[in-house]
């Protein structure tokens, strides 16, 4: 048995026909030889997976396709172009915030999803206060950036990279969400 699912990868739309247990990232690797999205763990445990996911980060390993047919997909490679590389992935060359690259891909697009979370106001594990304004501090980024691991240990570099892009892009301060009835 297969469902039809319509998937935008980085602009470009695709039909396809899949088996309704094929995740996001079987069908961008598999399906449509989308090859820097990188299978790590497969369980959703590395965030070598992730991914823009109608503009939020998810780690493509745990979202099933079917789930998300007229989704917009945007992979590290959907980011820039070579000669025009996005704020994030000329950040990761300029620190070194890569050793072996398998991470990389995913680190990127996480980053690029954390700020805009950040931007949004949403609170991490690592923020002091929920109920006043909160700074991107090192450890806001190592926290919100925890979920995808980098077993060569570039993480000093990745956090530099991405302070640098919060930085320039004047991302260094939040308001916390309004929520009604919140003390």
């Amino acid at each position: 048995m297969t469902l039809p699912v319509q998937l935008t990868v980085n602009g470009t739309q695709h039909n396809l026909h899949l088996d309704p247990r094929v995740s996001v990232l079987d069908a961008l690797r598999d399906h449509l030889g989308v090859m820097s999205v990188k299978k790590g763990c497969d369980h959703g445990q590395c965030g070598a997976c992730t991914v823009l996911l109608d503009g939020r980060r998810v780690l493509s390993c745990l979202c099933l396709a079917v789930s998300h047919d007229e989704a917009n997909v945007v992979t590290a490679e959907g980011l820039g172009q070579v000669d025009a590389l996005h704020p994030m992935q000329q950040a990761f060359v300029d620190h070194d915030g890569l050793q072996c690259g398998y991470c990389t891909p995913g680190q990127i697009c996480s980053a690029i999803g954390m700020l805009d979370e950040f931007k949004s106001g949403a609170p991490s594990h690592a923020t002091k206060d929920v109920n006043a304004p909160f700074a991107l501090t090192d450890d806001e980024i190592r926290e919100r950036m925890s979920g995808n691991l980098c077993r060569c240990g570039a993480y000093v570099n990745i956090v530099a990279a991405i302070r640098e892009v919060a930085h320039v892009a004047h991302v260094a301060q939040a308001q916390p969400i309004a929520t009604e009835g919140r003390a």
